[in-house]
């Protein structure tokens, strides 16, 4: 009884009158506050450690004052919406009614977002540095230009944070304050989903009426179903098997997984592919020790063929020269050289000429001067 009296009390007091019953909304706020939600456009923060949805007041009588609500349906008739003030009249009520409630925009300052960047890490604080960086110098180049400049400055204003907190005086006001929707309808598919899991479990309760060949059926699916998790299970038990055996025979050094994303966060037809996946982790201080010697023996080949090459050249160089010097001697007159000196050159030019024949292998006739004085 004093329970009673008490909850006797506590109505009075929060309704003084007594006869008096809250206002329950009307059905046209209902389909107005679908409405808003649907065309209005709006923004995604948190309040109170919770995801909410708010939307701005001027926004929303903009928005009303285009709907259907503001044309009259029938001739003669007046709209529900003649003027912004009958719509923030009536989103006035409907923040009473609880479909919405006022809060206050507040800029968060740039120590509160370094608070909460440390809190998070070091790689955050980082990557916004950097972001600051590219910034300024943005704006430094953007100050040169002049009235880009100015535009930017001003974007970069409209894109600071902000957070939201409850507002003291709650009422509607047509300007650009955010109002966060405490309205949330249930989807219709929502409804759609509970019935047919509500229909499935009386379904299930029931299995003993179904008829006899769906009872198989079922029972065989179930059979298939529980075989196929066996054979998963013992596949990767299988293939850990496989990998241990192969590791303690090779020392480590072979890696060998059967269907490797069998246990990865994958699709059903991809943990399946590859078949299996190898990998040598041996030998990698041998392998670099033979490409290295590979690379001397082809550095040194490189040098010898280099040298012999270089020894060719000089050949045919002094042999080009001496064809030169024997055919100006032999295109000589007689009358030009002296007399002592002809049995000499006779000599060296048949000399050289054998050296010649012996070096390079090539073979020089010798013409008589008294045939040459003919020519």
């Amino acid at each position: 009884m004093a329970e009673k009296r008490k909850g006797r009390k506590r109505r009075e007091e929060f309704n003084p009158d007594g006869d008096e019953k809250p206002e329950k909304p009307d059905p046209e706020e209902y389909k107005v506050a679908k409405w808003m939600k649907k065309n209005i456009p709006l923004k995604k923060t948190k309040f109170l450690n919770h995801n909410v949805e708010y939307f701005t007041g001027s926004k929303a009588v903009d928005g009303l004052m285009e709907s259907k609500w503001a044309k009259p349906e029938k001739e003669g008739e007046d709209p529900l919406f003649l003027t912004r003030l009958d719509v923030v009249e009536f989103l006035d009520k409907m923040l009473r009614h609880k479909f919405f409630h006022r809060a206050k925009k507040v800029p968060v300052s740039e120590q509160e977002l370094k608070a909460k960047m440390k809190k998070k890490g070091k790689k955050d604080d980082e990557k916004n540095e950097e972001k600051k960086k590219k910034e300024e110098e943005a704006a430094e180049s953007s100050h040169a230009e002049g009235k880009e400049g100015a535009q930017q400055e001003e974007r970069e204003k409209k894109k600071k944070k902000i957070r939201l907190e409850m507002h003291m005086d709650q009422f509607f006001d047509d300007g650009l304050d955010a109002y966060v929707w405490i309205y949330d309808p249930i989807p219709f598919y929502y409804w759609l989903f509970g019935a047919l899991v509500v229909l499935g479990a009386i379904a299930i309760c029931m299995f003993p009426l179904w008829p006899p060949t769906v009872r198989m059926g079922v029972y065989y699916l179930s059979v298939a179903a529980a075989g196929f998790l066996m054979f998963i299970i013992a596949l990767a038990i299988l293939r850990l098997i496989v990998f241990c055996l192969l590791w303690v025979l090779t020392l480590g050094k072979h890696h060998l997984w059967l269907f490797p994303n069998l246990t990865e966060d994958v699709g059903f037809f991809a943990s399946f592919w590859p078949l299996y996946q190898y990998e040598y982790k041996g030998g990698e201080g041998s392998s670099k020790k033979s490409s290295k010697k590979k690379k001397k023996d082809k550095d040194s080949d490189n040098e010898e063929e280099k040298t012999e090459k270089e020894d060719e050249e000089e050949e045919r160089d002094e042999e080009e020269e001496r064809e030169g010097e024997l055919e100006a001697e032999a295109s000589q007159p007689e009358d030009d050289k002296p007399d002592d000196d002809r049995g000499d050159r006779d000599s060296e030019t048949e000399s050289e000429g054998s050296s010649q024949q012996s070096q390079t292998g090539k073979d020089f006739e010798m013409v008589d001067k008294d045939e040459v004085k003919d020519s």
